[in-house]
C-alpha cells in the first residue's frame, strides 16, 4: 500500500506578481478536467516556485520532463529544496558513455554495444521506481529516458522482497531469494550485491548510496532488521520491515522466460527461413549462432547481454506494441510538468525515428531479431496517450502547445523582483571579438559574468582560446562536455572561477545564472534554428536575473527573427515597467544561494583529475610538447582518433598552464 503522504512547501517566498493569479488558474483549469494547460513565464518570474504551489494544491505524483540532463539537474535542486520533507528524484539516462549497437554495411562493420554506467546515476534511478511505486508524496525530474524502455512496472514490483522481522524462512532459501532478484553474493560489498557471515546476511539495496541492510537470523527466523552505514558497520537504527526491490528493472519471473524461449525460437526459425530464401546465408548463420546463445543464458542465468532486445517476447506483448517506461510506473492520475516545452516536445517527437533506423540495419543483417524494434522509445502518440494532464512551461510556446491549450495561456510575464527584460543593442559584426573583449572586462571589474553564444563548436572554443591568451579567464561549453563537467563549469562560473562562458545552443534553455549581466549573440542575422525568434528570446533571457542585464546582437542586418524578439523583449519591459510603478518597486538582482544542485549525485569534493599534473610543465617543459606532437601524429597515422585526441587535449593542457605562469606568451 502506498504511503498518502502530502506535499509539505517550504520557502521563505510567498506567491508575488503574476505567480498568484498563475497558479490559481492552472489549478482550476485541472479541476475543470483540461488536459492541456501552458504556462507562459518569462525568465526569471518564479515558474519553478508556481509549479511547485500547483504540485502542492493537486498533491498528486508529478513527472517533470526536462530536456538535458544539466537542466534536470538543475530543477532537481530546487525541487528538493521546496520539498524536503518529500520525495524528490532524479531520473536520467545512466550512461557516461553509450555506443549503441550497430552494423555498417558499406564497409561490413559490426559495432558491439559498448556502454559505461554510472553508478550513482543508476542508484537514482531505482530510486525514483522504487518512490512513485511506494509514495503519493513523489516529484520526478527526467529527461527523454522516462519514454525508453525500462522493464514492466508489474514485474518489479511483483518480484520484490519483503523482509520483516519475525517472519519464518530458511537462511539459504531468502539467499535464493535474493539471487532471483539478481543481487550478487560478493564480499566486495557494493550496491547491488550481499554478503553472508555467519547467520547474518548484509544487502547493499540498489536504491541506496551508503547505508546497507543487516539481517539477522535465528535458526530459520528472521531475529533482527537493521540499517546499517556500509563503510562504518555502525548501526543506524533497527528496522521492522524494509522492500528490496530488483537489482535491475529488466527483471523477468522465472516462468514468463520459459514461455518466452518458445516465443523466441519460433521467431528465430521463421527469420533464418527467410533469410535464407533471400539467399543470405551468412546472415542466417550470424543470427541462429547470437539468438541462440542468447537463449542459453535466459535459460540457465535469466538474464543474458542486450536482454531488452528480446523484451516484447519476455513482456508477453504483441508486435507493434508499447514498451514499459517510467510513465507507466506513475498511477493515472500523475501531473505531468513540461519544462522548456518547446524543445522538450519535439525532442520526444524525435526518439523513435533514430531508434528505428538503427535497428533495421541490424535486422536485415542478421544481428537482431525483428522483435528488437519493440525494444523502443515511445512513439509521439503513445506519449500523449498516456498523459492525462500536462502543463507545458516556455517562455516561448510552440504552435503545438499553443493549439492543445486552445490557446489559452496562463501569461507569467511580471517578475516579483521587479527586473525588467533586458535592453538589446545592435552593434556590426566588424571588430565583434575586440568589441565584446571590453565589455567583458568592464563586467569582469564589477564582478559579474558574461554570456557569450555562437554558432558552432569550433569558434566557440576558438573565443576561448583568444580570450585566454589576452589574459581574461573564459571557459567554453557544448555538448562534447559530459554531464558533471557541464554542472562544474555552471558552478565555477557563479563562484567566480572564471568571467565568460562561451558556447553554442546550451546557453538557450534553464540556465540560472543570476551572476551573469552581459549576454552577446554572435551571427545574430544568421537565420536558422539558433538564431529563430523563439531561440534570440530564450538567449535573452539569461541576463533577466540581473539589474544590469544587457543583450548585445553583433549583426550586419535586422532578420524578421530579430525584430520579433526585440518587439516582444519591449512588450515584456512595458508590462514590468507598469507592475512597478504601480507598486513602487525598485528592480533588484535575484540573489540565489550557489548550491551544488546534485548533492547525492555530484558530491561536494568531486573532482576532475586534471590531464596535466600542476609540475607537468616544470618537469616536462617544449621537450615533453615535442614527444606529445609525434605520439599525436602516430596516433592519428594508426586511425586512433581518440587516442589523438587525448593526447591533443594534454598538449593544449600543457600550453594553457605555460600561459598561466607566464613561461610562455
Amino acid at each position: 500500500m502506498k504511503n498518502p503522504g502530502k506535499f509539505k512547501l517550504r520557502s521563505d517566498f510567498v506567491p508575488q506578481g503574476d505567480q498568484p493569479e498563475a497558479i490559481k488558474a492552472l489549478t482550476e483549469g485541472i479541476e475543470k478536467g483540461l488536459k492541456h494547460q501552458t504556462l507562459l513565464g518569462v525568465t526569471g518570474s518564479g515558474k519553478t516556485f508556481t509549479v511547485a504551489n500547483l504540485i502542492v494544491n493537486l498533491n498528486k505524483p508529478t513527472l517533470v520532463l526536462a530536456h538535458n540532463k544539466t537542466l534536470a539537474a538543475q530543477l532537481y535542486g530546487e525541487f528538493k529544496a521546496f520539498f524536503p520533507e518529500n520525495s524528490v528524484e532524479y531520473f536520467v539516462s545512466f550512461y557516461d558513455y553509450y555506443q549503441p549497437e550497430a552494423y555498417i554495411p558499406s564497409t561490413d562493420t559490426y559495432i558491439e554495444k559498448d556502454s559505461s554506467i554510472n553508478d550513482d546515476i543508476d542508484r537514482l534511478r531505482h530510486s525514483a521506481t522504487r518512490a512513485v511505486l511506494e509514495r503519493n508524496d513523489t516529484i520526478v525530474v527526467a529527461s527523454v529516458s522516462c519514454i525508453y524502455g525500462i522493464g514492466s512496472p508489474e514485474d518489479y514490483l511483483g518480484m520484490h522482497l519483503v523482509i520483516e522481522e519475525g517472519t519464518s524462512i530458511e537462511r539459504d532459501e531468502f539467499l535464493m531469494k535474493l539471487v532471483e532478484i539478481l543481487y550478487e553474493r560478493n564480499e566486495d560489498f557494493k550496491r547491488g550485491t550481499f554478503r553472508v557471515r555467519g547467520d547474518t546476511v548484509e544487502i547493499f539495496p540498489s536504491f541506496s548510496g551508503e547505508n546497507a541492510i543487516r539481517v539477522e537470523f535465528f535458526g530459520d527466523d528472521i531475529d533482527g532488521l537493521y540499517e546499517f552505514d556500509s563503510l562504518t558497520g555502525s548501526v543506524l537504527k533497527r528496522l521492522v520491515k524494509v522492500s528490496l526491490y530488483p537489482n535491475s528493472h529488466w527483471i523477468t519471473p522465472r516462468l514468463r522466460i520459459e514461455k518466452a524461449l518458445p516465443a523466441i525460437n519460433e521467431e528465430l526459425e521463421e527469420r533464418t527461413a527467410f533469410l535464407l530464401a533471400e539467399g543470405k546465408e551468412l546472415e542466417a548463420k550470424r543470427l541462429e549462432q547470437k539468438t541462440r546463445f542468447d537463449m542459453e543464458m535466459l535459460k540457465e542465468f535469466g538474464y543474458c547481454y542486450g536482454i531488452e532486445n528480446y523484451s516484447r517476447h519476455l513482456s508477453g506483448r504483441a508486435p507493434g506494441e508499447a514498451p514499459f517506461c517510467l510513465i507507466d510506473y506513475f498511477p493515472n492520475d500523475f501531473l505531468m510538468v513540461i519544462d522548456e516545452s518547446h524543445v522538450s516536445v519535439p525532442q520526444v517527437g524525435g526518439m523513435y525515428a533514430g531508434d528505428r533506423s538503427r535497428k533495421q540495419t541490424l535486422i536485415d543483417f542478421g544481428f537482431r531479431l525483428p522483435s528488437a524494434l519493440d525494444n523502443r522509445p515511445l512513439q509521439f502518440n503513445e506519449f500523449e496517450e498516456r498523459v492525462n494532464r500536462v502543463i507545458y512551461v516556455s517562455a516561448t510556446p510552440a504552435d503545438y502547445e499553443i493549439n492543445k491549450s486552445d490557446n489559452r495561456m496562463v501569461e507569467q510575464i511580471v517578475r516579483p523582483t521587479g527586473l525588467k527584460d533586458p535592453k538589446i543593442e545592435l552593434r556590426p559584426v566588424a571588430g565583434q571579438l575586440d568589441d565584446l573583449l571590453g565589455e567583458v572586462r568592464a563586467r569582469s571589474e564589477k564582478g559579474e559574468r558574461v554570456l557569450v553564444t555562437t554558432l558552432t563548436k569550433k569558434m566557440a572554443e576558438d573565443i576561448t582560446v583568444y580570450y585566454t591568451e589576452l589574459g581574461v579567464r573564459a571557459r567554453y561549453l557544448h555538448s562534447g562536455i559530459d554531464t558533471l563537467e557541464r554542472i562544474k563549469i555552471l558552478r565555477d562560473l557563479r563562484l567566480g572561477e572564471f568571467d565568460a562562458l562561451i558556447g553554442v545552443n546550451l546557453l538557450r534553455e534553464g540556465l540560472d545564472l543570476p551572476e551573469v549581466s552581459l549576454v552577446a549573440i554572435f551571427d545574430a542575422d544568421k537565420e536558422g534554428f539558433l538564431r529563430s525568434a523563439r531561440s534570440l528570446i530564450q538567449t535573452s533571457g539569461r541576463a533577466a536575473r540581473n539589474v544590469n542585464g544587457i543583450v548585445i546582437f553583433y549583426a550586419d542586418t535586422i532578420t524578421r527573427s530579430m525584430r520579433t524578439a526585440i518587439e516582444e523583449t519591449s512588450r515584456r519591459r512595458k508590462i514590468q515597467e507598469e507592475y512597478n510603478v504601480m507598486h513602487n518597486i525598485t528592480p533588484t538582482s535575484i540573489k540565489k544561494e550557489i548550491t551544488n544542485i546534485l548533492g547525492s549525485i555530484y558530491e561536494a569534493d568531486y573532482w576532475t583529475v586534471p590531464v596535466v599534473r600542476e609540475e607537468a610543465v616544470e618537469y616536462g617543459g617544449e621537450a615533453e610538447i615535442e614527444q606529445l606532437r609525434e605520439e599525436m601524429k602516430k596516433a592519428a597515422e594508426k586511425l586512433e582518433f581518440e587516442k589523438a585526441a587525448g593526447i591533443r587535449d594534454r598538449i593544449k593542457a600543457i600550453r594553457a598552464k605555460q600561459i598561466e605562469l607566464g613561461i610562455k606568451e
